[in-house]
């Protein structure tokens, strides 16, 4: 059933890692399975699934996630972790490009400067198709990136990078992260164009209110005094999509 509310929506950011996923139910299951259908369903992308689920080398107890549940259900979610992690032979996703260990992303995007101990890179962003109300898709990727700023900021972390279509200046303009693109783009074989974006962690309380978001308890209350105006939301073709892939098998 589609997600489809001008106003009164009830959406609500959780965020979590590993050793506190069991206080928000299936909501990790849940995440992985919207990411399998976006990623791999949706954007072709070649990695790795069970036909249900994507997991990929960055889902580890290093991982922190930030998801938007609307009545329990995860309709929108991303991943972050510290630029610096370490897992086995793996580091964050940007990084293992430049290392040459993901063969789909070029190798010249990440600079040595970028690994600091407060740089953290965002991943996997998603937002539900079925959430088909603009307002609704808007809220959420406010939500998102809320959850990733409390979760940076509470870490000590200053700056966040990601692997972007170069479309996202606008997207998150609109929401309130101030992304400055600090790489060449490219053209991926989805036929999207990408860069590096990097913005500064600090989260856009005005812009919350603006759309119904309580910054207590980060969830969206109240919005139907104001309906959000065209030029305010985030047109269903412009979409959230923060580019991850990992090598291809």
């Amino acid at each position: 059933m589609s997600v489809d509310k001008n106003w009164g929506s009830t959406l609500k950011s959780i965020v979590f890692d590993m050793s506190t996923m069991h206080r928000h139910g299936a909501a990790f299951y849940d995440f992985l399975r919207l990411r399998k259908r976006f990623f791999v369903d949706n954007l072709g992308w070649t990695i790795p699934t069970d036909g249900i689920v994507e997991m990929d080398q960055y889902d580890t107890p290093l991982a922190q996630y930030s998801l938007v549940e609307d009545g329990g259900k995860i309709i929108g979610g991303a991943r972050c972790q510290p630029v610096d992690s370490a897992w086995g032979p793996y580091s964050c996703m940007i990084k293992d490009a430049a290392r040459g260990l993901l063969e789909d992303i070029p190798s010249d995007l990440f600079k040595p400067s970028m690994s600091t101990p407060t740089n953290w890179e965002g991943t996997r962003l998603v937002v539900s198709d079925d959430v088909v109300s603009v307002a609704d898709r808007t809220r959420c990727l406010a939500l998102i990136i809320d959850g990733l700023m409390r979760i940076i900021e509470a870490r000590g972390g200053t700056s966040l990078i990601t692997l972007s279509p170069t479309a996202l200046y606008r997207t998150t303009r609109i929401v309130g992260l101030k992304a400055t693109q600090v790489s060449r783009p490219y053209v991926s074989d989805d036929g999207r164009e990408y860069a590096l974006f990097a913005s500064r962690v600090e989260r856009a309380i005005p812009q919350l209110k603006r759309f119904g978001i309580d910054p207590d308890t980060f969830s969206v209350t109240g919005v139907e005094q104001e309906r959000l105006k065209p030029a305010d939301t985030l047109s269903l073709e412009d979409g959230p999509r923060f580019r991850t892939q990992t090598r291809k098998s």
